[in-house]
């Protein structure tokens, strides 16, 4: 039985001040290209926020620009929220990781991820209150 091996380190993200999808795929590929060396195994993201997620979507054609269109609609800034601290509006920020979770995990074959062709591993980010994330990457891979 091969030996298994355990990585991780964490991502530091800026945002900025606005809505955003990040695309952290060439991070992860990076990461696996020092990490896991060939292996195959499962590469774990984790965002240690409240108040962010993380998605696999397809990047660049409009897709990310839906995605915080849908969100806005799913969770207007002007719905009385109750959790109401922040930028007004902050409180759905606090409700968007029940819809875009704060965790995934993928596929890793011989050191590289296994998306499909137009699929990107993304930061989803609606709070304007807080420019600066962490991504947290693990592989375990044998």
């Amino acid at each position: 039985m091969p030996l298994m091996t355990f990585h991780t380190e964490t991502l530091r993200v800026r945002t900025g001040n606005h809505e955003t999808v990040h695309d952290l795929t060439a991070d992860c590929e990076s990461f696996l290209a020092a990490h896991a060396a060939g292996r195959d195994g499962l590469l774990n993201l984790f965002v240690p926020h409240a108040t962010a997620g993380l998605a696999i979507l397809e990047t660049g054609a409009g897709s990310d620009d839906d995605l915080l269109a849908i969100l806005q609609t799913l969770l207007p800034p002007t719905h009385p929220w109750h959790h109401r601290h922040g930028t007004p509006g902050h409180g759905r920020d606090h409700v968007l990781p029940a819809l875009v979770p704060p965790h995934a995990t993928l596929p890793v074959t011989s050191g590289h991820l296994a998306l499909g062709t137009w699929q990107s591993v993304c930061l989803v980010d609606t709070n304007v209150d807080n420019p600066d994330r962490k991504v947290r990457l693990s592989f375990l891979g044998a």
